[in-house]
């Protein structure tokens, strides 16, 4: 052996790498929380796999340790070794498997952000998995002489703060979300498909618990509370509108028929105290938070003889497993969470995203919620005050206030005035425009709208159509003649050739449309565009000449026109007449110089000579 390699100083001792076997350390764990279940034994380990929870990097070993910990749950609700009863000791046992639970709960919730997406799928399912085992086990463990089905409100807390605060994962090598603060698509997605669309009691305690959670959590402290519940509840198309539709329940001991409510207010008030009685160690009455009562379609009875508070006085006692099969109850939550969700969809500070807010809220406001609404008019003051906004917020505004103005007899004398206030020089320009006159057109439909309203309107149409392009002015024209076919008294408008743009007495600056002369006008504006370069709308401007005979225009066809949809049209015309490809030439239009003719000598003679223009224009050498 060559001496260098025997001068190398001998091998050190190799260090002994010691690798933990998360797997099999989480499964240890839990057979011995079986056991110790199984044969009334201490559950510290309880504490040590939770910690291995928290702490494992790997999200497999996060994945097992979670599953490990719902099953011995599980054991524990099923084993009712969280329900009341026992003596002193036990009942420190079971506040201390309380807070291990909750400590469980609250990971499960940072878990919705996890940026691992079957960890936030497994996360969503055992919460509501759990939901439903403490709720049978708190129906069973009732000291009640008559056992009613209970819901385990203090979990489903839980669960709808994790949905709407959305906190952070408190996995320990997850990364943080850049979207922090806001409920996951995939989440949203899950808890809505799987649960709020199809179960009635999830959907009703949702709404109630949502609309308590958004009023003790301001908007300045958590920005995105309203936006991710308005995420949700945009979203829901299966709310029921007749009683037998309330047919599905995750808890199964609620679908049971509930016994009829009482009639004496003693009795009803007994009941609706232990309808709200949780299992957290103890018995919880959650009647104070109970405000959605307040929502039922009848009034509150007035307290005539003087023996009812008048404060706190309802004219509905029922327990909350009655109000789960009552459609009254059901909207009136569904009416709590709406109107308290929609004052807080306004940004501080950020104009442009509270109008994105509040225009995602009017798009389903007269289809998807007012009809659900006890009384549609309470959302009134919130869509007044979203007309104020303007363009296109504005717009949806004025619709829903129609519908209330229509449908549900609202007082609104100053709605064809706002309505004026939207024709400004950018109506004609904005790509809502389409929007506009489908509503416009909705809202002066009636017959018994006053001449001097509707004339304010088409003259003033008439007027923005000057400076407007082709795809707007083809909607003014259908619009106007629609609006002249159903009101015969505004004929004399087309009828008037007498004034025109320099005796015009129509007031383009008043605010008020029954003040602006407009019948006395003439539409001389449209009349101009049968010279306008674009032959579609000089064509279409000849129909004012012509017999009122012809029905009325659907405005369908002519207002998703753009500038793209009328090149379009143009170039697939079929050509009727062949154009003309050679002309003969007019001396007039080209250059002339004279010339001398004869050489030397000669007698001169003056010659014109004719220069192409165009070819010497053509002409690249």
């Amino acid at each position: 052996m060559p001496s260098a390699l025997r001068s190398l100083p001998p091998p050190s001792k190799k260090r002994k790498i010691v690798r933990v076997d998360n797997a099999q350390s989480i499964k240890k764990l839990e057979e011995e929380l079986t056991a110790a279940v199984a044969n009334n034994l201490s559950l510290n380990p309880l504490a040590d796999l939770l910690a291995l929870a928290y702490s494992v990097e790997d999200p497999h070993d996060t994945s097992k340790a979670i599953y490990a910990l719902y099953r011995v749950f599980v054991v524990v609700i099923t084993n009712n070794k969280l329900g009341l009863g026992g003596d002193e000791a036990a009942k420190v046992v079971k506040a201390w498997i309380w807070e291990r639970l909750q400590a469980y709960v609250d990971f499960l919730g940072g878990l919705l952000q996890d940026e691992e997406k079957f960890l936030r799928t497994s996360a969503l399912q055992i919460m509501f998995s759990l939901l439903k085992y403490l709720s049978t086990s708190s129906t069973n463990s009732s000291n009640l002489k008559t056992p009613q089905p209970q819901f385990h409100t203090s979990h489903f807390r839980k669960i709808v703060s994790a949905l709407l605060l959305c906190p952070a994962s408190a996995r320990k090598s997850a990364e943080a979300n850049e979207d922090g603060g806001l409920l996951i698509p995939d989440v949203l997605a899950q808890f809505y498909d799987t649960w709020f669309s199809v179960y009635d009691d999830i959907r009703w305690f949702f709404l109630r618990e949502s609309a308590t959670l958004l009023i003790s959590h301001p908007g300045e402290e958590y920005p995105n509370i309203a936006l991710n519940l308005l995420s949700i509840l945009e979203r829901l198309s299966t709310f029921p509108t007749e009683q037998s539709e309330l047919n599905a329940w995750w808890v199964t001991e609620l679908g049971s028929k509930p016994p009829k409510a009482k009639k004496s207010k003693k009795g009803a008030a007994d009941a609706e105290s232990s309808s709200d009685e949780e299992e957290k160690g103890d018995q919880e009455n959650d009647g104070e938070n109970d405000d959605w009562r307040k929502f039922f379609d009848d009034e509150p009875a007035p307290a005539g003889d003087g023996k009812a508070k008048a404060s706190g006085a309802r004219l509905h006692k029922m327990t909350v497993h009655q109000s789960l099969h009552a459609l009254s109850s059901h909207r009136a939550v569904f009416t709590r969470a709406w109107l308290t969700l929609l004052p807080r969809l306004s940004v501080s500070g950020n104009a442009e995203k509270t109008k994105a807010l509040a225009a995602r809220a009017l798009n389903l406001m007269h289809r998807g919620v007012m009809p659900h609404l006890t009384r549609a008019i309470l959302a009134m003051d919130w869509i007044s005050a979203c007309v104020d906004m303007g363009g296109s917020v504005g717009l949806l505004a004025l619709n829903a206030l129609f519908v209330l103005i229509k449908e549900y007899n609202l007082d609104y004398p100053s709605f064809y005035t706002r309505l004026y206030a939207f024709l400004d020089r950018e109506v004609l320009h904005l790509k809502h425009r389409s929007r506009f006159f489908r509503l416009t057109e909705l809202f002066l439909s009636s017959t018994h709208l006053p001449a001097t309203l509707l004339a304010s309107f088409v003259k003033k149409l008439s007027r923005l159509s000057l400076n407007a392009p082709p795809a707007a002015i083809v909607m003014v024209i259908p619009f106007t003649y629609n609006i002249l076919k159903a009101h015969p008294a505004l004929m004399v408008m087309i009828h008037r050739p007498d004034v025109d743009d320099s005796n015009d007495p129509f007031l383009a600056d008043e605010a008020n449309p029954t003040q602006t002369h407009a019948l006395d006008s003439s539409l001389w504006e449209l009349m101009s565009h049968t010279a306008h370069y674009h032959a579609p709308v000089s064509t279409m401007c000849k129909i004012f000449a012509e017999a009122f005979t012809k029905p009325g225009y659907a405005m369908e066809d002519f207002l998703d026109h753009t500038y793209s949809t009328l090149f379009e049209t143009e170039i697939g015309r079929k050509i009727k007449r062949e154009p003309a490809l050679a002309m003969e030439s007019s001396r007039t239009v080209f250059f002339e110089d004279t010339v001398q003719e004869g050489g030397e000598g000669e007698e001169v003679a003056d010659a014109t000579v004719q220069h192409d223009a165009v070819s010497e224009l053509w002409t690249f050498a």
